[in-house]
């Protein structure tokens, strides 16, 4: 184990688009362990895009950021946090870090499924997508589905559940029309188009001629604008995220169209999955099998050694990964 430790700091609050100035990597080192308390080496990294919303004031400057990782129990002074158990915490952005029981929990281990799906489709990313569907949407068989960012973690997650679940025509935006073909030919999606062709309204409507029923929003803007004037009587919608205004320095996005959401009874909510803690072992039961059967794949791109962790950061907010971006430390497959 190496004697020293590497943990990212954010150095400035960026106005618009992150650079890698607004970053920096310091070196420290190794932390020890007190009583109750353990060492771990992080193993896999989540990049998310929560993470650019918590650099406007969340995160606090020249401090280790924080987020989802998997990491192995290398020394220990706590009985309950065992030497070389894997577990996730969400002290990410560093090489190591000591956590007490209470910060981390055990990750189960699958036959067949690697590691990296707790970061993705069996970590926070698949159940954002397994609560939207079930509890907020409350997605039924054979209803019509919209999602937008349908390339990334959560679109593709949302994906490949909703079409397990039943779902009727299934739609997606993306920003490249090779997502898109590969969305198509290896998600379950029916239709996909690039937002980047023309006006969201006219691009939903042709890939969604009768309308839909649910609209899974990772976007908001131009994109909720389209869905409402898309979506039936009665239709849902399951407010993720807004990264359509993420790193915006101008005027935001004014949704024209809001009295359809009274004329035709539509349903709008926002959630945190953090209040959904308690779904995890529903989501194993759900995804576990058809991962173990081949039935569903994993949707990454992998960034290889932690020393990348801010480059592949800002290409996700650049749109450049497909499916859930994870960050793997050299030696990581366990």
């Amino acid at each position: 184990m190496t004697e020293t430790a590497l943990t990212v700091h954010q150095t400035a609050r960026p106005p618009g688009f992150p650079t890698p100035d607004h970053f920096a990597f310091v070196e420290s080192a190794m932390p020890e362990p007190g009583p109750g308390t353990a060492l771990v080496e992080n193993l896999y990294w989540s990049v998310d895009p929560y993470h650019r919303e918590m650099m406007d004031g969340d995160f606090a400057l020249n401090a280790p950021l924080e987020g989802r990782t998997i990491g192995r129990v290398v020394d220990s002074r706590d009985p309950a946090l065992r030497e070389g158990e894997i577990i996730f915490h969400r002290q990410g952005w560093r090489t190591h870090t000591v956590v007490t029981s209470e910060e981390a929990r055990a990750v189960p281990r699958f036959d067949g499924v690697p590691l990296s799906a707790h970061l993705g489709i069996l970590g926070g990313t698949g159940l954002t997508a397994y609560v939207g569907l079930t509890r907020i949407a409350e997605l039924r068989e054979g209803q019509d589905v919209f999602i937008s960012a349908a390339a990334g973690g959560v679109g593709t997650a949302t994906g490949r559940l909703a079409r397990l679940m039943g779902a009727g025509r299934l739609v997606g935006s993306a920003g490249r029309a090779a997502k898109a073909a590969y969305l198509t030919e290896c998600v379950g999606y029916d239709e996909v188009f690039d937002y980047h062709s023309g006006p969201a309204a006219e691009l939903l409507a042709k890939a969604a001629p009768d309308g839909i029923d649910v609209y899974m929003d990772n976007v908001g803007g131009e994109h909720l604008e389209a869905a409402i004037s898309s979506l039936r009587e009665y239709g849902r919608i399951v407010r993720i995220g807004t990264i359509a205004q993420y790193n915006s320095t101008g005027t935001l996005y004014a949704l024209r169209n809001l009295p359809d959401m009274v004329e035709k009874s539509l349903r709008m909510e926002g959630f945190l999955v953090l209040n959904y803690l308690d779904v995890q072992e529903e989501l194993y039961e759900f995804v576990v099998p058809h991962l173990q059967s081949g039935r569903v794949m994993l949707d990454e791109t992998v960034v290889d050694g932690f020393g990348g962790i801010v480059d592949g950061f800002l290409g996700m907010l650049r749109g450049e990964n497909q499916g859930k971006i994870i960050v793997r430390a050299a030696g990581a497959d366990v």
